[in-house]
C-alpha cells in the first residue's frame, strides 16, 4: 500500500477530496474512543477537517435483529436508511458547494441530531437559514480535505457496501477499519458502562459478525483489522496511510460493472437466504401446529421437528451453494420456488410420521 504525500483539498480534476470511512467492531470494542483520538491526530498532523457520525449518537435508542427492545427491527433499519439519506444531503452540498437543504419526509428527532453532531465538529454553522431548514457549510468543509469517519457495529456486510454505494456515487475515497476485541474484553467493558448492552445482544452480534473480507469482496480492499487494546489512542502509520491512499484514490463513479455485479449479487443471495429462513421456519412452525392438532404421539413430534430442522439446514446450505439438490430450477430461484420445493420433501416426511401414527 502506497503512502501518499500531503495535498490540497481538491484533486486534479477540481473536486473537493472527500473519503468515507467506516469504523465497525463490536459493541465497546473501543470504537467511539479510536474515532475521537483518529480525529484529533487526523486534525492535528494533516490538517484535515473529520467529522465523526456514532450512530449511537445520532439514532434513536434500539437494540437490532428482534432482540427484545423498541423501535422494532424494521424501524430500526428505516432510521439507519434515513440517517445515509441525511448524509448524501452533507456530501451532495460539499461536491457542489451549495447549501445542505433538509430532505422531505425525514424524521426531526434523527435530522437535528445528525446536524448537532456536524455543528459540533464545526462542518456546518447556525444561520438564519435554520427556519427554512438549510445549513451553510463552515469554511473546513469545504477548503480541506474532508473525512467522515462513520462510527458503528456494521456487522453485516451488506451495511458496509451501503456506505460504498455512497462512495461509488460520489466517487469518494473509501476505506474500512475493523477494530478487533475479543468477547470477553467487550462484555466486561460493556458491564461497567452506565447504560450497558443485554449481554445476550452482544454475544448474538459476535456470532453474526461478518468481517471485511478484502480476498471474497474487491470492494473491501481498502480495509485494515486492528487489534483493540486496552486503551488505543493514536493512529499507527498503516492507519493514515490507508486513509491516504483511500482520499487519493477516489472510486471511480463509472467504471466496469463486473465487481459491482458481483458484490450486488453476494448481497442478494444474503437477503434471499434470510427471508428463506424466515418463511421456512413458518413453515416448519405451522406443519407442526397441524400434527399437534392431528394428536400426534409427542415422540413422533419431536423426530418429526428434527427431521423437519435438518431439511430446513439442507435447503438452506443447498440455496448458499447452488448445488441444486433440492432446487433443481434453472437460474435463481425466488422464494416461492424455494418454498415450493420445500414443502414437497416436507409433505414426503410428514406422511411418513402419520402412518406410523396410524
Amino acid at each position: 500500500m502506497k503512502t501518499v504525500a500531503r495535498s490540497g483539498a481538491t484533486s486534479s480534476d477540481g473536486w473537493p477530496k472527500l473519503g468515507l470511512c467506516v469504523l465497525c467492531g463490536l459493541p465497546a470494542a473501543g470504537k467511539s474512543t479510536f474515532a475521537r483520538a483518529l480525529a484529533l491526530q487526523l486534525r492535528r498532523e494533516r490538517g484535515w477537517a473529520i467529522g465523526v457520525l456514532s450512530y449511537d449518537d445520532v439514532l434513536p435508542q434500539a437494540l437490532p435483529d428482534g432482540a427484545g427492545a423498541q423501535p422494532r427491527p424494521s424501524r430500526w433499519k428505516m432510521f439507519r436508511q434515513e440517517l445515509l439519506k441525511h448524509l448524501e444531503c452533507f456530501l451532495t452540498a460539499v461536491v457542489s458547494g451549495t447549501q445542505m437543504s433538509a430532505p422531505p419526509n425525514r424524521t426531526e428527532a434523527v435530522w437535528e441530531d445528525f446536524i448537532t453532531c456536524l455543528r459540533k465538529q464545526d462542518l456546518i454553522f447556525p444561520t438564519s437559514l435554520e427556519a427554512q431548514h438549510c445549513h451553510l457549510l463552515a469554511k473546513p468543509a469545504l477548503s480541506k480535505p474532508l473525512f467522515l469517519v462513520l462510527d458503528d457495529n456494521f456487522y453485516y456486510q451488506s451495511m458496509r457496501y451501503e456506505v460504498y454505494q455512497l462512495a461509488r456515487k460520489y466517487s469518494l475515497g473509501f476505506c474500512q477499519l475493523f477494530l478487533d476485541c475479543s468477547l470477553e474484553t467487550c462484555l466486561k467493558r460493556n458491564g461497567e458502562r452506565p447504560q450497558p448492552l443485554p449481554k445476550e445482544v452482544i454475544c448474538l452480534m459476535e456470532r453474526k459478525m461478518e468481517r471485511p473480507n478484502p480476498e471474497k469482496n474487491a470492494w473491501e480492499h481498502n480495509s485494515l483489522i486492528i487489534q483493540s487494546s486496552a486503551c488505543v489512542l493514536e493512529a499507527s502509520p498503516e492507519v493514515t496511510d490507508l486513509l491516504l491512499t483511500a482520499l487519493e484514490n477516489p472510486i471511480k463513479c463509472v467504471e466496469d460493472n463486473t465487481e459491482q455485479k458481483e458484490a450486488d449479487r453476494i448481497i442478494c443471495s444474503t437477503n434471499i437466504l434470510h427471508k428463506a429462513d424466515e418463511i421456512l421456519r413458518k413453515t416448519i412452525s405451522q406443519t407442526m401446529k397441524e400434527a399437534k392438532d392431528e394428536q400426534m404421539p409427542l415422540n413422533n413430534l419431536k423426530h418429526l421437528a428434527g427431521e423437519l430442522n435438518k431439511l430446513k439446514a439442507d435447503f438452506l446450505e443447498d440455496l448458499r451453494q447452488g448445488n441444486r439438490k433440492y432446487l433443481c430450477i434453472q437460474g435463481s430461484p425466488d422464494l416461492s420456488d424455494v418454498l415450493s420445493s420445500f414443502c414437497k420433501e416436507r409433505d414426503t416426511i410428514v406422511q411418513k410420521f402419520f402412518s406410523k401414527h396410524h
